[in-house]
């Protein structure tokens, strides 16, 4: 089985990106690094919920969009280019109102310029779908945003 992956990343080196954003302020950890999709897992709680209690559709676009995010980042050289999402779509199937869910985000295209995405949120309990997802991502060169971060910061 062939691997996507630039290089080999460790689950523990992953944790580091979510340093200060959102994925950490929501709890979305990930869990699994396959040949040819990433996993993680986000709390359904007060952070993921919407007024009605159940998982808000806009955390779903969250896990998804990290997900695809990352997964587009482990497949390209870090030091010449970036990945930004340029597309997402989500249906939300089913509602959860407790507990966690799990996104497990594979590639549909993973081309030079642009990758597609995408990511199935099921909830963890029963392996119900809750969702599906699609990101587009584009490839683009480092430097090109005006205002980006000059490195990724990894901390553990």
């Amino acid at each position: 089985m062939s691997k996507i992956w630039f290089k080999d990343y460790a689950l523990d080196y992953l944790e580091g990106l979510r340093n200060a954003n959102m994925g950490v302020h929501i709890g979305i950890q990930f869990t699994e690094i396959g040949p040819d999709f990433l996993k993680a897992r986000m709390p359904v709680d007060n952070r993921t919920t919407q007024p009605f209690g159940i998982l808000h559709g806009g955390a779903s676009c969250v896990l998804s969009e990290t997900l695809g995010s990352v997964s587009a980042w482990m497949t390209i050289d870090p030091e010449k280019y970036r990945a930004v999402g340029v597309e997402i779509n989500a249906n939300h199937i089913r509602a959860v109102t407790q507990g966690h869910v799990i996104g497990i985000c594979m590639p549909l295209h993973v081309g030079r310029r642009t990758q597609v995405w995408q990511t199935d949120i099921t909830e963890e309990a029963t392996g119900k779908r809750v969702a599906i997802s699609r990101l587009t991502v584009a490839i683009i060169e480092q430097g090109t945003l005006s205002n980006q971060k000059e490195k990724v910061i990894v901390s553990k």
